[in-house]
């Protein structure tokens, strides 16, 4: 399995300290955290009826210190659900903090976002193709990176607190099955949707908009129209996130590749573009997060990276 943009940041990591007292490392951004826990973050498959709607679910958790801690979130090409537990989680927003409700979402992100917590923070995510998740919620589709809403699945948090706090996370993953399982049977699933989504993945972002129509049997002109009122964004947008995921993971998990090179794999026009595409999305060039990656891998006495 892949590493999400939350995974990626929970994955344990060599922490850099400075005499002000932060602590930084890419791809999150952490203040006044004296330690890291080791913890490897699970992932769990979804039943086949939800494979076309949910990667996974995934759980992973956390422990910051008593003081305030703010970590970003990278892009990715999917789309979360977030349930929290154990301390409260904010936002960066308009120059203050907004405190986020459980669960809120995290959609398409074209930069990244920062959070802000304390002490023990627990998560229980799930992952989603950006064209179904909304459908899956019943809420019109957006370009909001992170979406406050209300909706009935917020009646699980206190059920999925209970089976967390008492270190059942398989308990909480059945019940997130059997509610998108009741809600799925609801859902008319699109095909034309299932089947561009199932190109983009296998191509990782690389098919362009008339081979991604071609695969569903479908016009660009109705693809991306139907994109568009599913996800809020083009099959462009979501292929170029899909891209850089592929790049920004092969990076973190071997810096030395060469960067020309996945380049001309993934599609990009040269490794100008994908220099540029990769800063875009998450504000460094590839060269810098492959040396902060390195300096991580060589600091091998202080941590254990496992992919997810």
């Amino acid at each position: 399995m892949g590493l999400s943009r939350f995974q990626l940041f929970f994955q344990p990591l060599v922490v850099f300290f400075e005499q002000i007292g932060s602590v930084t490392f890419l791809p999150a951004r952490i203040q006044y955290i004296p330690i890291m826990l080791k913890i490897q973050p699970q992932e769990f498959e979804p039943p086949e009826e939800l494979r076309d709607s949910i990667k996974c679910f995934w759980y992973t958790r956390r422990d910051f210190g008593e003081l305030p801690s703010s970590f970003e979130v990278v892009p990715d090409g999917y789309a979360e659900i977030i349930f929290y537990f154990g301390s409260a989680c904010s936002i960066s927003y308009n120059g203050g903090l907004q405190s986020l409700p459980s669960p809120f979402m995290v959609g398409l992100l074209n930069q990244p976002v920062l959070f802000y917590t304390k002490n023990r923070l627990e998560i229980l995510g799930i992952r989603c193709f950006p064209w179904t998740v909304f459908d899956l919620l019943g809420l019109p589709s957006g370009k909001d990176r992170v979406r406050i809403f209300e909706h009935p699945i917020a009646q699980l948090q206190s059920t999925l607190d209970e089976c967390i706090h008492a270190d059942r996370i398989d308990e909480a993953v059945a019940q997130l099955n059997r509610y998108f399982l009741h809600v799925g049977s609801r859902i008319a699933t699109d095909s034309m949707l299932s089947k561009a989504g199932v190109a983009m993945r296998e191509a990782n972002g690389t098919l362009p908009v008339n081979q991604v129509a071609a695969a569903a049997h479908a016009t660009v002109r109705t693809l991306e129209r139907k994109f568009r009122q599913s996800s809020g964004h083009t099959v462009k947008d979501v292929s170029g996130l899909m891209r850089f995921e592929q790049v920004r993971n092969r990076l973190w998990l071997n810096p030395d590749s060469n960067i020309a090179g996945l380049a001309h794999e993934l599609g990009y026009t040269d490794q100008s573009h994908l220099s540029r595409e990769f800063k875009r999305y998450s504000g460094t060039t590839p060269a810098a997060f492959a040396r902060k990656a390195k300096k991580q891998a060589v600091n091998i006495d202080f941590v254990a990276f496992v992919q997810a």
